[in-house]
């Protein structure tokens, strides 16, 4: 009876696929620390996005997060970050002393072990970093990312050959690793190509004099086939499967360890668990969470992810923002748009960055128009600013990605271009903290670097003491909302809107003050300001998509220029201006920063 092993995702991709990451580290620690007790032994417990929702959205730090994970589990567990080789654990590709601080400071906050992997599979992307990993110290588990391909698509990629053809070029870079990992972020790669693949790794790996070196296999159950895919995989020759615990398994997530230990019974395998204390383990992990809210489409299996590679980890996030965004009814149809996204931008693995490029084009697609906006993360993976795609990407799409973005296609090493960039790196990091008045830490500076990748300085907003909450709780456990007492508003008073700041014992109406007499009667009413006089007649403008404002950039009165930036709103992790139609006045904004919006909403007339 061959025993198999596991690493339990339950406390980090667990997490990002159920509940897309948002959950505060107290709430689950017994569970962990009921795990150890049990006998668990390797545990994936950060990286990936449990390292920027922390910043984010949880009000807390993730490399202390880290560090009480570590007093929380002893000395001698394994524990596994995930990385996404040269974005690190971001969105966005970093530069060299970045790359290396990222295994440094992962070492020094207690981690063992980094999954290291590239959506496009690209060498150059995970050699520099692998190579840091084990410099570090670290164990280094190096990846190559499956996906299952949607229907007549016509291409070389994604096969048993493909993947030898990956495999062959790391052996062949001399990149240190100690592990093989094969990820299949949306569980769609078909059983049989899993077989095969993995044997021939496994005669790869002995031939080069890795006999030692496991193999290890990843994959989601959203689309119903992950104990097949495991079967086939160990097989095939894997000694290492992916495993978690209710409520963060089975639907995105990974299938469930006890699910797993069922379907070993009469088979040459086994799992080394006693389940009668996982389900003891479960029961404690299942208090812990009752308090989020799970959203339905986590907990099922979806038959179209068969036929749209959408990954568990992508579904539920893209899922929660949609249903925040007011337009969760066009998921189907974003789902059906990504087949041609996947095709048109060169078959890259659908799986972070590269899975949130392909919905973000989706849901432009569908909200927008067909192909009329390429968006930032798509277009520049067309152009090659992330490396090389599988396949050629087409040509129409390179040509509109390069006229919006004002970019030129590249095939240079994207690290390169990183390195020459003014505004990444340890020195650029060092003069934002410098310029906040912010301690030059190590830990500092990465924060920098991996959370502040687009206008929206979130980590540098967290470091100056900007903590939101934004974790989803069940309606039971939703914590009561505190009477407000201040703030700024829109009042729409015979069509006109006024923008209102009120705080204790003062009241501005489109910035004029007014006095406030507070009594028992609450403030006595003050005569709303007249909006300035405007010729001409007033023009709408409206958001081209469903979003949530990040910040309003003009005021009423304000003059302004056709096509200034009036707002931005942020939808799917996208940033998108809002510019004004025409010269003009603006006569009134209509939101707030914080406000959800929905499609065509108008949100300011000028």
């Amino acid at each position: 009876m061959k025993k198999i092993r596991f690493l339990d995702t339950s406390f980090r991709d667990g997490f990002q696929s159920v509940i897309g990451a948002r959950v505060i580290s107290k709430d689950f620690m017994p569970a962990l620390e009921a795990a150890v007790e049990a006998g668990w032994r390797h545990l994936e417990v950060g990286g990936g996005a449990r390292f920027q929702s922390p910043f984010f959205y949880c009000g807390e730090d993730a490399f202390e997060m880290m560090d009480a994970i570590r007093a929380a589990v002893g000395p001698e567990v394994e524990l596994q970050t995930l990385a996404r080789g040269v974005n690190v654990v971001g969105l966005s590709s970093q530069s060299s002393d970045i790359i290396d601080l990222h295994a440094k400071m992962f070492k020094k906050h207690g981690m063992t072990t980094i999954r290291n992997f590239d959506a496009l599979n690209d060498i150059r992307n995970i050699s520099y970093s692998g190579t840091c990993i084990h410099n570090a110290g670290l164990k280094h588990q190096t990846t190559i990312t499956m996906m299952g391909l949607p229907p007549n698509m016509d291409t070389e990629a994604h096969t048993p050959k493909f993947y030898a053809r990956i495999l062959k070029n790391i052996l062949e870079s001399g990149m240190p690793f100690d592990s093989l990992c094969f990820k299949d972020a949306s569980g769609t790669c078909p059983p049989a190509i899993i077989r095969e693949t993995v044997k021939i790794a496994r005669q790869m790996l002995d031939a080069a004099g890795k006999k030692d070196c496991p193999i290890e296999m990843h994959t989601h159950d959203t689309g119903d086939l992950s104990v097949q895919c495991y079967m086939a995989a160990i097989e095939g020759g894997a000694e290492i499967i992916d495993l978690a615990m209710r409520p963060m398994s089975g639907g995105t997530s990974q299938p469930d360890i006890l699910t797993m230990w069922h379907a070993f019974k009469n088979t040459d395998y086994t799992l080394d668990i006693d389940p009668e204390k996982v389900m003891k383990v479960e029961d404690v992990f299942i208090q812990c969470m009752s308090k989020y809210m799970i959203p339905p489409e986590a907990m099922t299996t979806n038959p179209l992810i068969t036929l749209c590679p959408l990954p568990g980890g992508a579904l539920t996030a893209n899922t929660q923002m949609m249903r925040d965004n007011k337009c969760l009814d066009k998921f189907p149809e974003v789902v059906a748009a990504m087949r041609e996204v996947v095709e048109k931008g060169g078959f890259g693995t659908s799986v972070t960055p590269v899975s949130q490029f392909y919905f973000q084009q989706a849901f432009a697609n569908v909200m927008q128009g067909k192909w009329k906006k390429i968006t930032p993360g798509y277009g520049k993976m067309v152009l090659g600013y992330f490396g090389k795609t599988p396949a050629e990407p087409d040509p129409e799409v390179v040509k509109l990605a390069a006229e919006q973005l004002k970019m030129e296609p590249t095939t240079e090493n994207p690290r390169d271009l990183n390195d020459k960039n003014p505004n990444l790196g340890v020195a650029h990091a060092k003069k934002v903290l410098e310029e906040n008045g912010l301690p030059v830490t190590d830990e500092n500076i990465f924060i920098i670097a991996t959370c502040d990748e687009s206008s929206n300085p979130k980590g540098l907003k967290f470091l100056k003491g900007e903590r939101p909450i934004g974790v989803r709780y069940a309606e039971t456990s939703k914590p009561a909302a505190a009477p407000a007492t201040s703030g700024s508003y829109t009042v729409t008073v015979n069509g006109t809107a006024y923008q209102v700041e009120a705080t204790a014992g003062s009241l501005k109406i489109n910035g004029k003050p007014y006095a406030v007499a507070i009594g028992a009667a609450g403030a006595t009413p003050a005569t709303p300001a007249a909006a300035p006089a405007v010729g001409g007649a007033a023009v709408d403008v409206k958001t081209p998509m469903p979003g949530t404002v990040i910040r309003v950039s003009v005021s009423v009165g304000q003059e302004v220029k056709k096509d200034q930036e009036i707002m931005v709103i942020e939808a799917m992790k996208m940033e998108q201006p809002i510019v004004a139609p025409a010269d003009g006045v603006v006569k009134a904004i209509n939101v707030n920063a914080g406000d959800a919006l929905d499609a065509d909403q108008v949100v300011a007339q000028i």
